[in-house]
């Protein structure tokens, strides 16, 4: 498993060059990179699994107008025919953090969707979306004999919310510090009933 969190692109490249038999490569990035370093960033992300972005960066990255257009631009880059050396197959999934509104999952299979965990106070979202991606690929990397499905990706992006909102309830990292696993499973239960419902779909008539 690697994380090649917010850093300079060439940077991002030279690391993942180092592990060219990873499992899962997932990439973080910001909006200054895109702005002054378009193109390594590009190269940087054809030779990952998986694009952290917030959806403000997705769009101004692909010039795309939407989320799931900008994420589907995004899925068909790949390496240019022996310039992967790291082994790159290009993104497969592509995450979009919404801060406030939750996050977007999007993959060539299909889209999913979670809100952020309902708080009443916010007292320091600095943080927020390093913890929610930490947490996501922590997630992953924690169940290593299972297969790298939808099925796991969701339940990833659900623990990564769990972590976030937790991380916004404190300065800095002093909630996280004291967080113990019955919290995390209890806030997941907790955000699993908020997001599902029951019962036949809608019959439409006309």
């Amino acid at each position: 498993m690697l994380f090649l969190a917010n850093i300079q692109p060439d940077l991002q490249q030279q690391v993942r060059a180092q592990l060219p038999q990873a499992r899962f490569v997932a990439l973080d990035s910001m909006n200054l990179w895109i702005d002054i370093a378009r193109d390594s960033l590009v190269a940087a992300i054809e030779n990952v699994d998986c694009v952290i972005l917030n959806d403000a960066e997705l769009r101004q990255l692909t010039g795309k107008p939407n989320l799931v257009s900008a994420a589907r631009e995004i899925l068909s880059w790949t390496p240019a025919p022996g310039a992967s050396p790291e082994g790159g197959r290009g993104p497969s999934v592509v995450v979009a953090k919404q801060g406030e509104y939750g996050a977007a999952l999007v993959t060539r299979e299909g889209f999913f969707a979670l809100p952020a965990y309902p708080l009443e106070s916010v007292i320091d979202p600095t943080g927020a979306g390093d913890t929610f991606a930490g947490g996501l690929v922590g997630y992953i990397a924690a169940h290593p004999d299972e297969q790298l499905s939808d099925e796991l990706l969701r339940r990833a992006m659900a623990h990564a919310t769990v972590l976030a909102s937790f991380n916004v309830e404190e300065f800095g990292t002093e909630r996280i510090v004291r967080l113990t696993g019955k919290e995390v499973a209890a806030r997941i239960h907790e955000l699993h009933a908020m997001t599902q419902f029951s019962g036949a779909p809608l019959q439409l008539r006309g």
